[in-house]
């Protein structure tokens, strides 16, 4: 075993490989850019070298940079983990030149499986299925387009150097076939400087199904069984399960073997996932059916390994750790078997509604379930970052990895949609409350898997208000109860609950919420309950309004309806995290915002009840637009009322000290034309 390795790569993975490396006993060398100096993987390692800027071309793909870390620091090998380097064939020659042990494939088999077209060449002697197409090396367009009509439309244009959804056009009729194919070869050559293109049928109801093989240097090689990652979005996969749902026995097998003839035939070593597409001519209901074709072989640790490592029980970085140094495999074929049922979802920054558009940012809030990291659990986040650290544009949007496990595919779903709820990411957006809602579809509870599920469900996955306003103006006013409760002293003079010894007290809440504006006027009984109307008309919602703080958040009743909740404050917009779902409702502050609104025409009004304490100005003053007018004191809270626009103040209809009710004129104002 190595004494000490480096980790070319960060966030998650790299934490990742440290934390089976530690457990090893094997010591680590972390690398990283300038926007990384603080992440979390350069804190777990044992070391930490900085490589160069933040973006990836002037930090984590300069590869001599990081060889020359590595021989710095005494590393006698690297792991590359997924994504930049780990499928560079120049790469491993390069480290295997250092002296250094490339964590990985051989450099033949990443360059053998590197372009499709090669590949499913190789993969045709070896007796490996595959879907019937045209991979020459002929590139010729009326090729091309004969080749297309001979294998029936819809067919699918693919960059033989592609990746990612990138290159890659269908095509339903033959007409189309023309500029389908120049659109894709430009955006090939603008992605990976290779126009080449292969042609294939057009699966329909197609599932993505991948299998985990492992070789070592002593030429055996096995399968650790499949995965399926058949739910996609833009052709990148959003939850992976392990086993595949339907999957026979005699399938399992056949597409074992098969996937271990494809590994074998590039001489494999290491971690590799053969990917395939399988075709369900009979439908969801008959997988004994399914027919199953080689798409691509990923020479490298996959991100969705945990679910694998789930039902087996195995360290797969391990593994790779043993393997690269010269061990055999630890166990044969027919000693590998599956125990229960995992499912992974990506936790992204990203927003969903919004053609799931990258977003970056600070996680404010990063709270997550009950959870082990970075081992075997019934619930298990592996995450690279912390509260407090910000995703930044330079890189994957990927935040963490939630996989849960359980005794059966039905219990692995109840502890996914439990886990998800306790997942509170505040700061930037996320995916979390899609992933929920994916996994909560009749489809994918069912296990109607394809890669059009989601497309399929948009109706239900996109645009949701999963809590309501009622239930959100009410946990927005019990956290604000809570936190004024909180700042009250023993005086009972301090106290903030609107106390009159004459009258009920009744105040106005206002808030923003769905691009609506809503009011909710909640009432102090003399018996000491709460009532609540949130707002107005056929449309109001009203009754008593009891909570009770409790460990992360707010144990709530209102209006029939019982349930938990957890509220974060960002500024006025206060987050809402219940087991329904999450939402956010700004609440508006009415004294800060008080004369805000030109609209108010010169009047500015007490909007609650209160005492003013003083004016900032005088009869005959001329003001500007935010200029502090009055301060005013309601429920032991002072907030200053500014002016809505420039003008000059005409009269002041108070003095300090005096008691004003709820839209009470306090000052006249005459506006600047």
């Amino acid at each position: 075993m190595f004494k000490k390795i480096l980790i070319a790569n960060r966030g998650e993975i790299a934490c990742r490989v440290a934390a089976t490396a530690k457990r090893l006993g094997v010591k680590t060398v972390a690398v990283y850019s300038d926007a990384d100096a603080n992440a979390k993987h350069v804190a777990v390692c044992d070391e930490a070298v900085h490589i160069g800027g933040s973006a990836p071309k002037d930090s984590y793909l300069r590869w001599e940079r990081i060889i020359e870390a590595a021989q710095a620091t005494g590393a006698q090998a690297i792991h590359p983990g997924y994504g930049f380097l780990s499928e560079n064939e120049d790469f491993a020659h390069a480290c295997a030149a250092a002296g250094l042990v490339f964590i990985g494939p051989p450099p033949s088999a990443i360059k053998d499986m590197g372009l499709k077209a090669e590949s499913k060449q190789l993969m045709e002697k070896a007796g490996v299925p595959l879907v019937p197409g045209y991979h020459g090396s002929d590139q010729d367009p009326a090729l091309l387009q004969r080749e297309a009509d001979r294998i029936g439309y819809p067919v699918l244009i693919k960059a033989s150097a592609g990746g990612g959804g990138k290159g890659m056009r269908a095509v339903d009729k033959s007409e189309d076939f023309a500029a389908a194919l120049a659109s894709c070869q430009r955006e090939a050559i603008n992605s990976f400087g290779d126009d080449a293109v292969l042609v294939e049928k057009y699966v329909q109801r197609p599932r993505h199904i991948e299998i985990q093989v492992f070789g070592d240097t002593h030429g055996d090689v096995v399968y650790l069984f499949e995965r399926d990652c058949s739910v996609q979005r833009r052709h990148q996969k959003v939850l992976e399960e392990a086993p595949a749902p339907g999957m026979t026995p005699a399938l399992r097998q056949q597409m074992g073997e098969a996937a271990v003839a494809a590994a074998k035939a590039v001489n494999y070593v290491g971690a590799g996932t053969v990917e395939f597409i399988v075709e369900q001519p009979g439908g969801y209901e008959r997988p004994d059916q399914m027919k199953f074709y080689f798409m691509e072989m990923n020479t490298r640790l996959q991100v969705e390994h945990p679910v694998t490592e789930a039902i087996t029980g195995l360290d797969l970085v391990e593994w790779q750790l043993r393997v690269a140094s010269g061990e055999p495999l630890p166990v044969k074929q027919q000693d590998l078997s599956i125990t229960g049922h995992a499912i992974e979802a990506r936790i992204c920054a990203e927003n969903p509604d919004n053609n799931f558009l990258p977003a970056t940012g600070a996680l404010n809030v990063y709270a997550l379930p009950d959870c082990v990291t970075f081992e075997r659990g019934a619930v298990r986040v592996d995450s690279g970052v912390r509260q407090g650290d910000a995703i930044s544009s330079f890189y994957d949007s990927m935040v963490a990895k939630l996989i849960v496990h359980g005794d059966t595919r039905e219990q692995a779903l109840a502890r996914l949609d439990e886990a998800l709820a306790q997942t509170h990411i505040v700061g930037l957006a996320t995916n979390v409350q899609f992933l929920r809602r994916v996994a909560r579809t009749g489809a994918f509870a069912n296990a109607q898997l394809d890669t059009a599920l989601i497309p399929r469900e948009q109706a239900v996955l996109f645009h949701q208000e999963p809590v309501g306003l009622p239930l959100a103006a009410a946990a927005a006013v019990a956290q604000t109860l809570l936190n004024e409760r909180a700042s009250e002293g023993a005086d009972p003079f301090s106290r903030r609950d609107g106390f009159h010894s004459h009258a009920l007290t009744r105040r106005r809440f206002e808030f923003e919420f769905g691009g609506e504006h809503a009011k909710a006027w909640l009432t102090y009984e003399r018996d000491g309950t709460l009532h609540l109307v949130v707002g107005e008309g056929d449309a109001a919602v009203a009754g008593p309004l009891v909570f009770a703080e409790q460990s992360g958040g707010i144990e709530l009743q209102f209006a029939g309806q019982r349930t938990r909740a957890a509220v974060y404050a960002q500024g006025e917009v206060d987050h809402v995290f219940t087991p329904r779902g999450a939402t956010q409702i700004t609440a508006i502050d009415l004294l800060a915002h008080a004369g805000e609104s030109a609209a108010e025409g010169g009047r500015l009004t007490a909007p609650m009840p209160g005492k003013v304490v003083s004016f900032a100005v005088k009869a005959g003053d001329a003001v500007t637009k935010g200029q502090p007018l009055a301060v005013m004191e309601a429920m032991k809270m002072e907030h200053t009322i500014a002016a809505p626009a420039d003008g000059v103040v005409q009269e002041l209809l108070y003095a300090p000290g005096d008691q004003v009710t709820e839209g009470a004129e306090l000052l006249k104002l005459a506006v600047a034309a």
